[in-house]
């Protein structure tokens, strides 16, 4: 009987023990889902701001239309993300002449994502950063110019 007594003998710290291990289990969890949160935000805005880009560098009348066009979808993809334009890493290549018929036009897009609630001490800010990038291809039409 005295064996029964030390095991049903209870403080009642059963709450104290949830607190301190609910904090410890949350708090890096929480952090985790607004980390990723944001790095598929700016997955899918580079990929969107990419594939717009290049869907709308095809279809321009001229070269310097095009890149007009293609930097605004880009700008408006990433806006609609939270996400500043002018740190974007543009590229376009072209496989041929670029609107040159049946040319191909691929365009990338890539971004740097700071993470979420990383003070700026000791430069740990510049530190944790992710580079996202995405890229997309569109074939000129062979009947571009043929207005």
């Amino acid at each position: 009987m005295r064996l029964l007594k030390f095991f049903t003998k209870d403080d009642g710290s059963a709450s104290l023990e949830f607190i301190t291990a609910g904090m410890l289990l949350l708090i890096p969890l929480v952090y985790l889902v607004v980390a990723v949160g944001a790095l598929q935000g700016a997955t899918l805005a580079t990929e969107g701001a990419a594939r717009q880009a290049a869907r709308v560098y095809v279809e321009s009348p001229d070269q310097s239309t095009a890149v007009k066009r293609a930097q605004q979808a880009i700008d408006f993809a990433l806006a609609d993300y939270g996400l500043n334009s002018k740190q974007a890493d543009v590229t376009i290549t072209c496989s041929a002449s670029c609107l040159e018929p049946e040319s191909l036009v691929s365009i990338g897009v890539g971004v740097k994502v700071v993470m979420p609630l990383v003070p700026a001490v000791l430069n740990l800010d510049q530190a944790a950063v992710v580079p996202v990038s995405s890229q997309a291809s569109q074939v000129v039409s062979r009947f571009h110019g043929a207005r």
